[in-house]
């Protein structure tokens, strides 16, 4: 799709979550970009505070973001992506089961 489509489409979603008044459930839509986005930012915070508390960096994941981490734990690539999907359809899932319920 490449960046121009994703970044319209991104704020496409991001307009549409303000306009429904549903902020958080972005969030739930989006849980798997949320957490490889998590897995970053927590990964290089602990880094940094670790090399200066112990003198030396240590990490929570194996590679950041969170899908490297998996691959080095020695799934294939395909076995990572389907698994993303799955999680990511049941989140879009429960996502729409909340907005119905509300």
């Amino acid at each position: 799709m490449g960046d121009t489509g994703s970044l319209a489409l991104g704020g496409l979603l991001g307009y549409i979550a303000i306009v429904i008044r549903q902020e958080l459930l972005l969030l739930l839509v989006g849980g798997i970009f949320a957490a490889e986005a998590i897995s970053v930012m927590l990964q290089v915070s602990y880094f940094k505070y670790s090399r200066r508390k112990y003198g030396t960096g240590r990490r929570i994941f194996l590679m950041a973001p969170l899908h490297h981490h998996f691959q080095k734990l020695e799934w294939s690539e395909g076995q990572v992506v389907v698994r993303f999907w799955l999680v990511g359809a049941m989140l879009a899932m429960l996502a729409l089961a909340t907005v119905k319920i509300r």
